[in-house]
């Protein structure tokens, strides 16, 4: 296997992970707590960066603004996440949903970085928007039928 594609599966494994703590995590604590725990525990990760990884620090005013950029927006993205999440949204339908975001990422990438994409990726960006729609159809509950849920432990919950 390539390393950038092991990387790429690591990436799915703990971004997979992600999802289900983001969600037990937000069934406990207020969504600014969870985004301010999430962010905190980057902290760690840079320190060892910095203290093992040689950096150029000399970078354009340009990639400057990009990498903030990017960490703002990503932290958005993160808070309304979490916010999807505390709000009733299932692990099961926002994960995936979310997951979508490359679909934004290559409608950008053709006319700003001008790359071009081909019928079979137009085809499975079709193929992942349906799939989420299927994953995101929720029949409405019979009125005055309980809710019944399973939380973290595996106990039934009925919510009524």
């Amino acid at each position: 296997m390539s390393l950038w594609l092991t990387y790429a599966v690591v990436t799915m494994v703990l971004w997979g992970l992600t999802g289900l703590t983001q969600k037990l995590a937000t069934n406990y604590i207020s969504v600014e707590l969870s985004l301010i725990v999430f962010s905190a525990a980057f902290i760690p990760i840079a320190a060892v960066i910095l203290l093992l990884v040689p950096l150029d620090w000399k970078i354009s005013h340009l990639a400057w603004f990009l990498a903030i950029l990017g960490g703002l927006l990503n932290g958005l993205g993160v808070l309304s996440s979490l916010a999807a999440f505390h709000h009733g949204g299932k692990a099961s339908v926002v994960t995936p949903l979310i997951a979508l975001y490359p679909v934004v990422t290559v409608a950008l990438a053709v006319p700003f970085l001008h790359e071009k994409i081909s019928h079979r990726e137009v085809a499975g960006i079709a193929l992942a928007l349906l799939a989420t729609a299927a994953l995101s159809y929720e029949k409405e509950a019979p009125t005055g039928a309980p809710e019944t849920t399973v939380s973290a432990g595996a106990d039934i919950q009925d919510k009524r």
